[in-house]
């Protein structure tokens, strides 16, 4: 996963994310960090005059510290050293249409979740960036944890035998308050039809498949919010089918009082049982049938199966986490785009980093959530 010496570093433009930001910071580390970018072109702020302000402040050439998100596609596709890859973190409601603009222009994408706001677009998403041949990465970045990665490797090689039971939970506390500070997210038509399950009830969803490789088949889910009085859903919990029979559940909030993270997976199959908490992130335990419980720790070393190996940074004794995670999707989208035109038809088991096609289920996700609890009832989620 590493970057010779030879290979040039990629053009990388960023729109959204700016300095008062929690994401953006992220995104121009991992970029960094994965040292196979150059930031050349930004938009940072809906304000115009703000925006190019603060792309000077950053080090962007006044001419293209843009002023807005068009401005910025439709002049770096016409020039010899413009951007070859977009990062989008902008409100959700923007998704779509930035991303749609940037693959007629040619450009990879790395975009935060949830892909948009409206299946169809989604649907729209994946058959434009098959067409265009290009590399679109939806930043699910605790797939990219170096133990999330063992426990994938782990199941896939048969160690839990099949799988019988997917428990996900994402606990936090930051809209506990009765009047919590505004953000954009509370805003449907910016945020999307549900809070809670946009913001963080994908990123479950999403891990569940990723580690087992199982489909979700079917869902039953109670939706809505845990604080009296208040309109917008801050708590949903589900049961799962998957698609091989196995049962689970899901209870993601942002109302738990005194919460932090809390995302964490817990898969049981006929062999045993894996356990990870993002909290703690370098500790994966696993329990054996009629056995010992052992704790797994990331280390480099040999002991773990190499996906997990080939995801860490540092050398044992040191902590990684939520910027090291987002920094291997960075650098594996750089790989993915670096292996073009020869891999372009790569199956998606073969991708470490969620796709367009994982952007797409998540936001079946989220429909498929809307609906079960308004017909209180078992909804398909399969994509039709």
């Amino acid at each position: 996963m590493q970057m010779s010496k030879q290979d040039p570093k990629l053009r990388l433009g960023m729109i959204g994310g700016g300095p008062s930001s929690f994401i953006g910071p992220v995104h121009r580390m991992a970029a960094r960090m994965s040292n196979s970018y150059e930031l050349c072109a930004t938009v940072l702020s809906s304000d115009a005059k703000k925006s190019t302000q603060l792309g000077i402040e950053m080090g962007m050439k006044s001419e293209r510290a843009y002023p807005d998100w068009k401005a910025m596609i439709e002049r770096e596709k016409s020039l010899p050293d413009g951007i070859e890859v977009l990062a989008i973190m902008t409100p959700n409601d923007l998704h779509y249409p930035i991303a749609s603009a940037a693959l007629d222009a040619g450009l990879h994408i790395i975009c935060d979740k949830p892909l948009c706001n409206n299946l169809e677009n989604a649907k729209i998403l994946v058959h434009k960036t098959k067409e265009k041949q290009r590399v679109f990465c939806v930043t699910y970045n605790y797939s990219a944890y170096p133990m999330v990665r063992q426990a994938r490797a782990m199941i896939n090689n048969g160690d839990l035998g099949e799988i019988r039971q997917v428990h996900l939970e994402y606990i936090q506390s930051h809209m506990a308050e009765s009047s919590p500070p505004y953000n954009w997210r509370f805003d449907s038509e910016k945020g999307g039809q549900s809070l809670v399950v946009g913001d963080i009830g994908t990123h479950a969803y999403h891990l569940g498949s990723y580690v087992t490789g199982l489909e979700l088949d079917e869902l039953m889910a109670d939706l809505g919010s845990s604080i009296p009085g208040r309109s917008m859903d801050d708590y949903t919990s589900c049961l799962l089918r998957y698609e091989n029979g196995a049962r689970g559940s899901l209870w993601v909030t942002n109302a738990a009082a005194g919460a932090e993270h809390g995302l964490s997976f817990r898969i049981f199959g006929e062999k045993g049982g894996l356990e990870w908490h993002q909290e703690n992130p370098n500790i994966l335990r696993h329990r054996r049938l009629n056995g010992f419980e052992q704790i797994m720790t990331r280390r480099k070393d040999g002991k773990l199966y190499p996906t997990a190996e080939d995801s860490m940074r540092l050398v044992i004794g040191h902590p990684e986490g939520f910027h090291d995670a987002f920094a291997n999707l960075y650098m594996e989208v750089a790989a993915e785009i670096r292996s073009l035109p020869q891999n372009i038809n790569k199956v998606a088991d073969e991708i470490s980093f969620p796709t367009v096609v994982d952007g797409l289920k998540g936001v079946n996700f989220i429909y498929t959530i809307i609906a079960s609890n308004k017909d209180r009832s078992w909804k398909n989620c399969r994509i039709k």
